[in-house]
């Protein structure tokens, strides 16, 4: 069993194939306190590690000190006003002005299989997957009950947690939540470090870490989205860990809004990791009979260094979050033609990349910005989500079936969430906006935020979204997100709701999100937000793939796609092949190795391919070659890093393993070229160190053993950003 609980030691242990999850009720009070969490245990019996044995002790034996016990015992769901000083999980303010809650335990059930979080982006599993526990808190006082609900999968060392709070007080009884986290874990601190992704817009994701030390530290966002700044990952890395070796503990927040992940040491060496929606701004108002559902926290303990934590998100995220039906196929080869146009095209314009794409293998046309309304530029037009047929005579339907003709699919890009104040849309309806009353909205890229939360704007963005997928045979979507959120206001809430706007808008947004799931199952959604604004696990419940950055520089990717693929398989991250100079930093890169870096995500075009010089151009068919070959190994496969260009910065280099392990797929980016050095031996991972491997294209066989633990030369190339690929099959056993 997943989850089994001790009734002589009133002890739960949660166990995954190598990890377990400890704890247990103390006290007459009924404390809920952590014990432990790690390599798997084969009994329960670990709650000396509370320390309750040891002054303070629990209030129960020395009840005159009990804020002593409060604030060093290692509760597993925090509570604010009652004497522990660390950070909390969850505060509240009555409407007499008070804020102390104390949460006892009153009892718990355990159920096969997992359930699903309303109107929340949630792992699932079947009652083979997984098992699961709910744990009731309550304070009797207050009226309130705490529902912990975790999950451990059988077959992956992942526990999820998330809570649920219900006001269970008199008719008349009004509780306001403050701040309602996910998931707490105490823990002593082995003087770890703590790993998060920071950035900023087009490098977005880079790899950061941060040894602990006494106070708090940790990464959040209150822009409304998960942000390029900061994401919602957090993990606890032993000193000196490597891809394969070390402890982590990761924390992953499956949510699109305002979060929080914080961790710090206190006085007594014990580090606090507490992870769930930003407090900033938030009060939700708790009547009688309601309830509150806080989103999820994924958790994944590694004793195998960072891979091991990496693949096991992968499969997770691969099997048990992503329901697209595409989310085991292979997605189209597409050419968008942002970059290659910008706001300058028309119909013809567009045919004419379609036409040239179509005859190098290129699958799918994607128009981007600029095909509805008055939107010549990004100044104007957005919310108004009709045709421009002075760019497009015959409207989508005609472009579709021009393109279809080519054999290429057709998609469109599209931002439903925003208002531009010129458009036609804000003229009729400017109070649609999020807004503080009597106050000028600051705008980002000149445009608003609608109020997705009233249900009429609701209601017409879904209508127009309706109306354009039906109006042609459009086959995908870009649902982008270009500015954050600011003045917060909205018309259609009371004044002690305002702070719950943030939510309920990401809330909102998912609703969008799954009426377009549900009604339209075959369109491929690939959700973006200003690049990778918007990167995070709750996007992916509804879209397979999301764009990874705005920053398609191919040696800018390798630190962006590194950090996204620290937890994001590769199928999900959006890459394309762009043009050089490029966009962004203009830097010009070999155009194979634009494709090399491409590959390790969704691949695709984003350039005008009627523009290209025919060298690159004679590229294509062989990239799009390589693609039909290797995607099924790229998309399914375990994926392994071997070296780190952020870490050495000379070069790059993953490798993909079947999961039979009969193939590989090995990157080498040499981003800089270096004079009178020997040939670099790179130590690959994840073989069969029994059997033995072909270099495809060549006679070079080498023993699995060999190649992991001696490693395989890789000679110098002549100059900077060169890249090649090493296929691998395996072709027998060893003797």
């Amino acid at each position: 069993m997943a989850v089994t609980y001790f009734e002589n030691q009133k002890t739960f242990k949660l166990d995954t194939p190598n990890t377990s999850y400890i704890m247990g009720i103390q006290d007459q009070a009924g404390y809920l306190l952590h014990y432990y969490y790690g390599k798997k245990l084969n009994q329960p019996d670990v709650s000396h590690l509370a320390r309750t044995w040891e002054p303070p002790y629990t209030p129960e034996r020395n009840d005159r000190d009990k804020l002593s016990f409060l604030d060093a015992a290692p509760f597993e769901y925090p509570t604010g006003g009652i004497g522990d000083f660390r950070e909390h999980c969850l505060e509240i303010r009555t409407e007499g002005g008070h804020n102390a809650v104390e949460l006892s335990y009153r009892s718990h059930s355990i159920r096969r299989g997992k359930q699903s979080l309303p109107g929340l982006p949630a792992t699932f599993g079947t009652e083979a997957d997984c098992e699961s526990l709910s744990i009731i808190l309550s304070d009797e006082l207050l009226g309130l009950e705490v529902e912990l609900l975790y999950t451990a999968f059988t077959h992956l060392d992942v526990i999820t947690r998330s809570v649920k709070v219900t006001n269970l007080g008199t008719k008349e009884n009004v509780i306001f939540l403050t701040k309602v986290l996910s998931a707490c874990l105490d823990m002593d601190n082995q003087d770890y470090s703590m790993l998060s992704l920071h950035g900023a817009w087009a490098r977005e994701r880079r790899m950061q870490y941060r040894k602990l030390g006494i106070g708090r530290q940790g990464v959040f966002s209150e822009r409304g989205e998960t942000s390029h700044q900061d994401h919602p990952f957090i993990a606890l890395t032993s000193p000196n860990v490597t891809q394969t070796g070390g402890e982590v503990y990761g924390f992953h927040f499956v949510y699109s809004g305002n979060f929080e992940a914080q961790t710090g040491v206190d006085q007594f060496g014990v580090t606090r990791t507490v992870m769930g929606i930003n407090p900033y701004n938030f009060c939700w108002k708790l009547r009688s009979g309601e309830a509150f559902q806080a989103p999820e926290v994924v958790m994944v303990y590694s004793g195998e260094g960072l891979g091991h934590m990496t693949r096991t998100y992968h499969d997770l995220y691969r099997n048990h979050l992503i329901r697209s039906a595409w989310k085991d196929r292979k997605r189209p080869i597409l050419i968008n033609n942002w970059e290659g146009t910008y706001f300058d095209f028309n119909t013809e314009k567009l045919l004419a990349i379609a036409r040239g794409a179509a005859e190098l293998g290129i699958e799918m046309l994607v128009m981007d910005d600029g095909w509805f309304g008055n939107r010549f530029d990004d100044n104007r037009a957005l919310g108004d989500w009709f045709v421009n047929e002075q760019k497009l005579p015959g409207g989508l339907k005609y472009l579709a079936d021009e393109i279809n003709r080519l054999g290429m699919k057709f998609g469109i890009w599209m931002e439903p969430e925003m208002v531009s104040p010129d458009s036609d849309l804000y003229r009729a309806h400017p109070d649609w906006a999020i807004q503080v009353p009597g106050r000028r909205a600051g705008l980002c890229r000149n445009q608003y935020v609608l109020d997705l939360t009233r249900p009429e704007i609701l209601e017409y963005v879904w209508e127009r979204i309706c109306a354009i997928l039906k109006s042609a045979h459009i086959e995908y979507v870009k649902w982008d997100m270009n500015r954050q959120l600011a003045d917060l206001g909205s018309f259609a809430l009371e004044s002690d709701r305002q702070g719950e706007l943030y939510h309920r808008y990401v809330l909102a947004v998912y609703e969008l999100q799954e009426r377009l799931h549900r009604e339209f199952p075959e369109i491929l959604l690939e959700n973006c937000s200003g690049g990778g604004a918007r990167f995070d696990p709750g996007m992916l419940y509804y879209s397979p793939q999301i764009w990874c950055s705005d920053d398609t520089d191919a040696i800018e990717r390798l630190a962006i796609q590194e950090g996204t693929a620290l937890i994001y398989p590769l199928s999900t991250i959006g890459a394309h092949v762009s043009d050089c100079p490029n966009h962004t930093v203009g830097r010009i890169t070999p155009f194979e190795t634009r494709g090399h870096v491409a590959l390790a995500g969704t691949f695709g075009y984003e350039l005008d391919i009627t523009r290209l010089s025919q060298q690159d151009r004679d590229m294509i068919p062989r990239q799009v070659e390589l693609y039909h070959r290797y995607n099924d190994l790229v998309r399914e496969g375990d994926y392994y890093r071997i070296a780190s260009y952020r870490e050495n910065h000379e070069f790059d280099c993953w490798q993909v393993v079947s999961k039979d392990r009969k193939q590989a797929l090995v990157t080498f980016v040499q981003v800089l070229g270096r004079a009178n050095y020997h040939s670099r031996v790179l130590r690959l991972q994840g073989l069969d160190p029994d059997a033995c491997y072909r270099i495809q294209g060549t006679d070079r066989i080498f023993g699995g053993d060999t190649l992991m633990y001696a490693g395989l030369s890789m000679e110098n190339m002549w100059g900077d950003f060169r890249s090649g690929l090493i296929s691998l099959v395996r072709v027998a056993k060893n003797n």
